[in-house]
């Protein structure tokens, strides 16, 4: 079962579905562990600084003949797969791109319906490319913001300051609060070790190359190169060595 901890490390309300065993992208290329993304959320909610630093890469490109053997349907300004799952083509993947052009919504490159155009004979074989959707900056904001604001609220215990850890098949969520409200946020292979370690590491970073850059200003968005570069090294080393040592 997936879990959420609250600050206090107990068990919070908070249980997501748990991601379906054997899907694509648990671990990097080649089998290693690895860490998938970074998010810095200030005390308001807001997010102020993503990194995705490992994509996996789930896209499924086929060459279909008609009639399509899927059940497409449209889903919050997308076309997904609603029923029928083949050769990596999983319920919930996107449309994608069709015959190389990518798809914008529900529309095709030239502003073609995507059911309409996929519901014609004369378009057929067709190669469409099919995949998990892409956050946008939106809603990257928007989910952010949210977790924190249910796990605090779903929490059994008083002053719970929201999730700790949520753990599913495919990832592990870790976050660390500092006592200023900032949270940092690391989404990871679940095998990987040393999440503890980097999350202070992150606030070390942070507190260096953010906080200290005169030309910063607090609760807002981070954009700083020495911040983007250290941040980077700081999550190869972790994924090689699983912890950092002191000095490093």
């Amino acid at each position: 079962m997936a879990a959420a901890k609250g600050s206090g490390g107990r068990e919070a309300a908070a249980r997501p579905r748990r991601g379906g065993r054997g899907e694509a992208g648990v671990t990097s290329a080649g089998g290693a562990m690895a860490i998938f993304s970074v998010y810095v959320v200030n005390k308001a909610g807001g997010l102020i600084y993503q990194l995705d630093h490992y994509v996996p890469r789930s896209d499924t490109e086929k060459t279909f003949s008609f009639p399509l053997d899927l059940v497409l349907r449209p889903r919050d300004e997308r076309v997904v797969v609603a029923f029928g799952q083949r050769d990596g083509i999983r319920v919930g993947h996107a449309v994608l791109a069709i015959n190389g052009a990518e798809v914008s919504g529900r529309c095709t490159a030239d502003g073609k319906d995507v059911l309409e155009f996929l519901s014609n004979p004369a378009n057929y074989p067709v190669s469409i490319r099919f995949g998990r959707h892409r956050l946008s900056s939106n809603e990257k904001l928007m989910l952010a913001s949210m977790l924190f604001a249910i796990g605090s609220q779903l929490s059994p215990e008083v002053g719970s300051s929201g999730i700790e850890m949520l753990e599913t098949d495919t990832f592990k969520l870790h976050c660390f609060q500092t006592l200023t409200g900032i949270k940092f946020v690391v989404l990871a292979d679940p095998r990987q070790a040393g999440i503890d370690s980097l999350l202070r590491k992150i606030y070390e970073i942070y507190s260096d190359f953010a906080l200290k850059n005169p030309f910063y200003s607090l609760e807002m968005p981070i954009r700083c190169e020495l911040f983007d570069q250290n941040l980077k090294l700081a999550l190869e080393v972790a994924e090689k060595a699983g912890s950092f040592g002191p000095g490093s």
